[in-house]
């Protein structure tokens, strides 16, 4: 009876043991241009990986004189703005890849009224064709069905980052897409969902 009763414990301990072997790690960090962890609540730059230190960044640009403010990469006279990143899970502080999170300008004038929070323009329908911007004007944190344009996620890129849309906040299929860079007649260098990744960098502000 003991031998048996011995035998059982071990058979769950060995069980137990196999289930937490078998976690899912948790996803990679994201690390900043100096190799420090990406933090949440910090302010950063977002640069291209291609040149981070040419004094370019992710900024804010009004196309055609309208509001909202267009997300832009480029040397703009209004510079470059710093950022925060912000996880679906707001007590985390720790910015990790494949990870729903909101991006939100810290230091936006009063050009245009619309929330700093990045979003993908309003209008944004997977199966139309054309060409889908990120704009100003989202919510920040409440994942959900009313929010599921302004959650984005940082991927690793080869040595680099790319930015997705591809979000989980919300159990439909919104679809995925990297965001890169598309440029208007009149040198606006927009950010737009496309398949040509913007390879970045994050840099302390």
């Amino acid at each position: 009876m003991k031998i048996t009763l011995l035998a059982l414990v071990l058979v769950i301990v060995l069980s137990t043991n196999s289930l937490l072997g078998a976690a899912s790690p948790a996803p990679e960090q994201v690390v900043d241009i100096t190799g420090k962890k990406v933090r949440s609540g910090v302010n950063y730059y977002i640069v291209p990986a291609s040149n981070p230190y040419a004094g370019i960044a992710v900024t804010v640009a009004k196309i055609n004189q309208t509001c909202p403010l267009n997300v832009v990469a480029g040397d703009y006279s209004n510079g470059p703005l710093p950022l925060h990143f912000l996880p679906v899970n707001q007590k985390k502080d720790v910015i990790r890849v494949n990870t729903d999170l909101n991006i939100h300008f810290t230091e936006l004038g009063d050009e245009c009224p619309d929330s700093p929070v990045w979003m993908i323009n309003k209008d944004y329908d997977p199966s139309w064709d054309a060409q889908n911007f990120v704009t100003l004007g989202g919510e920040l944190g409440n994942p959900g069905k009313e929010t599921v344009l302004d959650w984005f996620k940082i991927e690793k890129q080869e040595d680099a980052y790319k930015l997705f849309y591809c979000p989980n906040v919300y159990y439909e299929s919104y679809g995925c897409s990297g965001i890169g860079i598309s440029e208007d007649e009149f040198g606006n260098k927009r950010l737009a969902l496309t398949n040509v990744p913007y390879k970045v960098l994050f840099k302390l502000a």
